[in-house]
């Protein structure tokens, strides 16, 4: 039998079409491979073999039957614990939500099952989708298979480890200020931020409702291209969805021809506070493009250096509102009920229960921030840096088709290196944080290790629904360097 774990999407589907390897044989080969090396890792939260063994049989029977495939028929794919998905236990990384079992699907759920896409379990997260390294999570932390002692970045690091950790060839994460680009940088694969709005929300638990979106993880380019695909289109469930159609992400990650492109270096996003290995790693790359054919040109966006401050004042205050209705009377954890409570002391207990550190540090900001007498003071204000920023964007936009800098100003840490420090966490997304408040596509693609051996990765940022120029760009810093490794970075990971 093939060696099924270490194949791309592309070629799983390839041999379960042609009728090489069954689904169910596939599925199967990664449920073991997870029952092998989770209890290292900690990637899921739940693994729902027999849902996904049905799943499999589903697609079998429909290429037994010459029925017409998606491209992704039969993948297996890892979900971050923030979509619903009907019957299967949905708890955001938190106790509030421990053993809540949805009745109903998110859209990105929906497509994923008409792909035939099949969905192995439900993956490790920052609570609420609050943090860099998911060590927030009230389940326990995710380990970096690159070493165990490292994060996997966050809120999407149980997604980023499965597939780094060869568990899912395929996974969904979400992406708020960072949370699929980071994980992906740090864990050695790809990870896409699509267009706020192009991907669905509807059955996503809600952060910070102007920023969440839901993207791909893979371990190749035109994988995570066409698992985009899948989840991309507009959905009259969700308010925020845009009705354009979807750019052409697999036909731009297969050409990754970025000859007389514009490639903007973002001066703001280098320099004091990027590890060394990290900006070599990054000035290679950036000279790669050049040979390539592209045009390099040195681009500053200053309002960029205020995007730390300025997101640390919209999510929390999102956050808080947000999170409001975990309020033990409709559903999730409820204490303390015996009777002679008044509703405002069992949701007072429940809340202070069922919330971890994070999250009710997030609260706390964003009511202080949206408090009577601050309003303007901090959100407001947070909000006009936004528009400084998307300003600058919109500048840079007419001397360049994309911008690049670092995902990360780092290689992962340690695991507790900065779990009492706040603001040096809240500093690992500070290279994705502007084009969240801009709301354009991103992408991290890898670029080689790091002083630390550990892995460094490459951010592509462009215009809003131009989500093929970012994959263009990633495509061929792929393809270049893997002619170097001959292969991928993952390739040269020590193996669990």
């Amino acid at each position: 039998m093939p060696d099924l774990i270490h194949a791309t999407a592309v070629e799983l589907a390839a041999q379960i079409a042609n009728k090489r390897v069954s689904a169910v044989e596939v599925t199967q080969a990664h449920l073991d491979r997870i029952a092998e090396v989770d209890g290292r890792v900690h990637a899921f939260l739940y693994v729902d073999g027999d849902g996904a063994l049905e799943q499999a049989r589903a697609v079998d029977h429909a290429v037994a039957s010459g029925q017409a495939l998606s491209p992704l028929a039969g993948v297996p794919l890892a979900l971050k614990d923030v979509l619903t998905q009907t019957g299967v236990p949905t708890t955001a990384g938190s106790k509030i939500l421990e053993g809540w079992r949805p009745p109903y699907d998110a859209t990105v759920v929906e497509r994923l099952r008409d792909a035939g896409v099949v969905i192995l379990g439900k993956t490790n997260m920052d609570e609420f989708a609050m943090g860099s390294s998911t060590e927030n999570s009230a389940y326990g932390p995710t380990h970096n298979p690159w070493d165990l002692d490292r994060i996997p970045g966050g809120s999407s690091g149980g997604s980023a480890a499965a597939v780094s950790a060869y568990e899912a060839p395929l996974a969904i994460g979400t992406d708020t200020g960072g949370s699929i680009r980071q994980p992906a940088a740090v864990t050695g694969i790809v990870g896409a931020k699509p267009t706020y709005g192009a991907v669905s929300r509807y059955g996503l638990v809600a952060f910070s409702s102007s920023l969440d979106q839901a993207g791909p993880f893979a371990r190749t380019v035109v994988d995570t291209a066409l698992l985009h695909a899948v989840i991309a289109g507009h959905d009259p469930r969700d308010s925020t969805s845009i009705k354009e159609s979807v750019p052409d992400v697999v036909g731009a990650a297969m050409s990754a021809d970025v000859s007389k492109m514009r490639i903007g270096v973002v001066r703001e996003l280098s320099g004091e506070g990027y590890q060394p290995g990290v900006q070599a790693r990054f000035d290679e790359a950036v000279e790669l493009l050049r040979g390539q054919g592209a045009e390099i040109i040195d681009i500053s966006c200053p309002s960029f250096t205020y995007a730390l401050g300025a997101y640390y004042l919209i999510a929390p205050s999102e956050c808080s509102s947000n999170l409001a209705r975990f309020d033990a009377m409709r559903f999730g954890l409820r204490t303390d009920d015996n009777g002679e409570l008044s509703a405002e002391d069992v949701m007072r207990h429940t809340r202070a229960a069922g919330f971890g550190p994070e999250v009710k540090r997030r609260i706390i900001l964003g009511t202080y921030a949206l408090s009577s007498g601050y309003y303007d003071a901090y959100y407001g204000q947070a909000q006009k840096v936004r528009t400084l920023i998307t300003r600058d964007f919109d500048a840079a936009w007419a001397s360049v088709d994309v911008l690049i800098s670092p995902t990360t100003p780092t290689e992962p840490f340690r695991i507790g290196e900065r779990v009492n420090d706040p603001v040096a966490m809240y500093k690992a997304d500070l290279c994705t944080l502007p084009s969240s408040l801009y709301g354009g596509p991103a992408i991290s693609v890898p670029i080689g290790l790091g002083d630390e051996n550990l892995p460094v990765g490459l951010q592509v940022m462009a215009p809003v629904m131009a989500d093929d120029q970012v994959y263009r760009v990633a495509g061929a810093v792929e393809e270049a360097l893997a002619q170097q490794w001959g292969g991928l970075l993952l390739d040269q990971a020590v193996a669990l």
